[in-house]
């Protein structure tokens, strides 16, 4: 598997961003697409997951602020991040596990990594 995000950047709060990975070698069967985030000093944390089959999950912090998308036919998911604060300032990883979006955010739970994209917000 291999995963490149970009279109990461810096903004201003409550600006917008659309992050992107491109996904390959997920070849069969069931699988989960998540994207975590990565403050400096900071655990990884759960933003957003879904399905190849189109269930979508996110943490209580972005609702309502970001969605997360999966292009099927490019292979590509993405990360639309509307109404940005401060702390939304990490780097972004997309990582995927096979067969279902687990309930836990836990990311020791998924299998692969990309390099990551940085999402900057100014106040």
């Amino acid at each position: 598997v291999h995963l490149v995000e970009s279109g990461g950047g810096s903004v201003q709060t409550g600006g917008s961003l659309r992050v992107s990975c491109a996904a390959s070698g997920l070849t069969y069967g069931d699988y989960c697409l998540a994207w975590f985030r990565q403050a400096p000093g900071k655990e990884r944390e759960g933003v957003a997951a879904t399905s190849n089959t189109g269930r979508t999950y996110y943490v209580d912090s972005v609702k309502g602020r970001f969605t997360i998308s999966l292009d099927n036919r490019k292979n590509t998911l993405y990360l639309q991040l509307n109404s940005l604060k401060p702390e939304d300032t990490a780097m972004y990883y997309c990582a995927p596990r096979y067969f279902y979006c687990p309930s836990s955010w836990s990311p020791s739970l998924y299998n692969y990594w990309g390099q990551g994209t940085q999402v900057s917000v100014s106040s």
